[in-house]
C-alpha cells in the first residue's frame, strides 16, 4: 500500500476536498435553486441532529484508529491492526444500530418541540440510514489515514459527490409535488446514496490489499482485545468530548435560533428562511477554504505524534508551523474575495444577496477559523485532547450566551446568531493558541504575524484597484470572473514572495520537483 509524505498526503486531500467542495457548491446551487430559502432551512435545520448522532456513534474512534494502526504499522504489527479493526467495528456497529432506532423514536419530539417546524420530521426520517452507514466508513477511513495512505478516501469522496449530484434533482423534482418537506427528504435520499456508494468503493480498496482479512478468527480477537479496546478509549473519550460539544452546539443552534426568533416576534416561516439563507448561503461559503485546513488537520495527527514519540520537539514546532502557515494563506484570499464581492458571489450562485450582510460581518472573523482545524488536530496528537474538549465548551457557551442575548432582541434578530458565531470562532482560536504556548510554549513568531498583515493589506489594495477600474462585475458573470482571477494570480506572487510558500516544500511535490531539482 502506498503511503505519502505529510505534504504529499496533505497535498491529496487538498485535491480531493477542492473537487468536492466545488461539486459540493453544485449541488447546493441546484438544492437553492430547486427548494429555495425554505426548503434550504428545513433541510439544514435536520442536518446538525444528524451530525449529532453521527458524532455518538462513532464514539471518536476515527482519529484513535489513525493514531493506533500508525504505531502498529511503525512495528509491522497486522494483528494488532486486525483487532483494532475488529474491536472498532463492532463498537461503531453496535452504536450506529442503538442510535439509529433513538432518532426514529424521537425524531416527532424533536421536529416539533426543539425546531418548532413539524415539517423537520420527514428529513429527519430520511435521513437516518445515513447513520450506520458513516459509522462503518469512519472506521475504514481511520485505518486509510493511519497507514498514511490518503488516496482511498480522497476518490470516496470525489465519488460521493458526484453520486449526490447525479441524484439530487431527480429526487427533489419527484417529491416536490408532495409539498417542501418532501423535496428536503429527496435531497436527504441522494445524500444516503451518495455516502453508500462511497463506502462501497473504500470496501473493494480494502479487500484488494490482502495483507488483512477480517472473516478469520474475529471472536477471538473481541475476546482477547482488552488491551486494544482501552488503548483505542484512551484517545477516543476525550476525541469524543470535543466533537460531542461542536455536534452538540450545531443541534443547538437551530433550535436556539429558531426559538431566539420566536422570541423577537419572528414567524416561523420567515425564521426558517433567514436561517436558511445564513445556514445555506452565507456559512457554506465561509467554510469552503476549511477542505484545505481539514486536509491538514487529518495529515498532522500522525505526523506529529511520531514526530512527539521520538521526542524530536523542533519538528512538532516546524510542523504547527507549517499547517498554520499554510491554513492562513488559503483563508486569507477568502477573506477578502467574500467581503469585497459578497453581493455579485451570491447573486450568481443563488439568484438571491440575502445573505450579503452576513458574509460582510463574518468572513473578516472566520479567517481564524482556518487555522483553528490544525490547531485542535495538533492538541490531540499531543494527548492534550481534553484541553481542546474545554476550549471548545468555553468558546461554545460563550457563542449560546450572545446567541440568545442578542437574537431574541428584534434589533439584532437572525444577526445576532451571526455576530455570535463570529465571537465563538475567534474566542476558540486564541484559546487554542494559548493552551499550546503553556503546554509546549508554542507561539506564532512576529516575522510570521508581519507577513501576515502584508498578505491581507496587499491582497485588499489590489482587489480595491481592480474593483474600480473594472465595471460591470456586479450584474454581468464574465467581468466578475477576470477580476476573481486576477486578483488570484496577484495572490499566488505575493505567497511566494512572502515566502508562505517555500522551495524546500514545492519540492516534496514529485511533479513540481522536476521542474525545480
Amino acid at each position: 500500500m502506498t503511503k505519502q509524505t505529510f505534504l504529499q498526503g496533505t497535498l491529496i486531500l487538498i485535491v480531493a476536498g477542492l473537487i468536492t467542495r466545488l461539486l459540493g457548491f453544485v449541488n447546493r446551487i441546484v438544492v437553492a435553486r430547486l427548494m429555495g430559502e425554505e426548503g434550504i432551512g428545513l433541510y439544514n435545520m435536520a442536518l446538525p441532529t444528524l451530525f449529532l448522532i453521527y458524532t455518538l456513534s462513532q464514539f471518536g474512534l476515527p482519529i484513535a484508529i489513525s493514531k493506533r494502526v500508525a504505531e502498529a504499522e511503525a512495528n509491522n504489527n497486522t494483528k494488532q491492526i486486525k483487532k483494532i479493526l475488529i474491536i472498532s467495528l463492532v463498537i461503531t456497529g453496535t452504536l450506529s444500530i442503538f442510535f439509529t432506532i433513538g432518532m426514529i423514536i424521537s425524531a416527532p419530539i424533536i421536529s416539533k418541540y426543539f425546531l418548532t417546524d413539524p415539517r423537520t420530521l420527514y428529513p429527519l426520517l430520511a435521513i437516518t440510514p445515513m447513520v450506520p452507514i458513516s459509522a462503518i466508513s469512519s472506521v475504514i477511513r481511520g485505518y486509510f489515514q493511519g497507514r498514511q495512505n490518503m488516496k482511498p478516501q480522497s476518490y470516496a469522496q470525489v465519488i460521493e459527490q458526484v453520486i449526490r449530484i447525479s441524484c439530487v434533482a431527480f429526487f427533489i423534482r419527484l417529491l416536490l409535488p408532495y409539498g417542501i418537506e418532501f423535496a428536503a427528504c429527496g435531497a436527504m435520499i441522494s445524500v444516503i446514496i451518495g455516502e453508500f456508494i462511497s463506502l462501497m468503493f473504500m470496501l473493494r480498496m480494502f479487500r484488494r490489499h490482502k495483507r488483512i482479512t477480517l472473516h478469520h478468527a474475529t471472536f477471538s480477537y473481541i475476546t482477547s482485545g482488552k488491551d486494544t479496546l482501552k488503548s483505542l478509549l484512551s484517545i477516543a473519550l476525550p476525541s469524543t468530548g470535543s466533537r460531542l460539544v461542536g455536534s452538540i452546539s450545531n443541534f443547538l443552534e437551530p433550535i436556539l435560533v429558531s426559538q431566539s426568533l420566536a422570541i423577537a416576534g419572528i414567524g416561523t416561516i420567515a425564521a426558517t428562511k433567514q436561517y436558511g439563507a445564513l445556514t445555506g448561503y452565507a456559512i457554506p461559503l465561509l467554510f469552503l477554504p476549511t477542505f484545505i485546513t481539514h486536509s491538514l488537520a487529518v495529515a498532522l495527527i500522525p505526523n506529529i505524534s511520531e514526530a512527539e514519540a521520538k521526542h524530536n520537539h523542533s519538528l512538532v514546532h516546524y510542523r504547527i508551523h507549517q499547517a498554520i502557515r499554510i491554513s492562513f494563506a488559503s483563508g486569507a484570499i477568502a477573506t477578502i474575495i467574500l467581503t469585497m464581492f459578497a453581493s455579485p458571489i451570491l447573486h450568481f450562485m443563488y439568484g438571491s444577496t440575502n445573505a450579503s450582510g452576513f458574509l460582510i460581518l463574518m468572513a473578516p472573523f472566520f479567517l481564524f477559523l482556518y487555522i483553528q482545524f490544525p490547531l485542535n488536530a495538533t492538541l490531540q496528537a499531543l494527548d492534550f485532547a481534553q484541553k481542546a474538549m474545554w476550549n471548545n465548551i468555553i468558546s461554545t457557551g460563550v457563542k449560546f450566551v450572545i446567541l440568545i442575548m442578542l437574537t431574541t432582541n428584534p434589533a439584532f434578530g437572525i444577526m445576532g446568531a451571526a455576530i455570535a458565531m463570529t465571537v465563538g470562532v475567534v474566542l476558540g482560536t486564541f484559546l487554542h493558541l494559548a493552551t499550546l504556548y503553556k503546554v509546549i510554549q508554542f507561539s506564532i513568531p512576529k516575522a510570521d504575524l508581519f507577513k501576515m498583515f502584508a498578505l491581507l493589506g496587499l491582497t485588499w489594495l489590489t482587489a480595491t484597484i481592480f474593483k474600480q477600474v473594472f465595471t460591470g462585475y456586479e450584474t454581468t458573470l464574465l467581468p466578475l470572473l477576470f477580476i476573481l482571477f486576477s486578483i488570484m494570480v496577484v495572490y499566488i506572487g505575493l505567497l511566494f514572495l512572502l515566502r508562505f510558500i517555500t522551495k524546500d516544500e514545492l519540492a516534496q511535490i514529485p511533479f513540481i520537483n522536476r521542474f525545480i531539482s
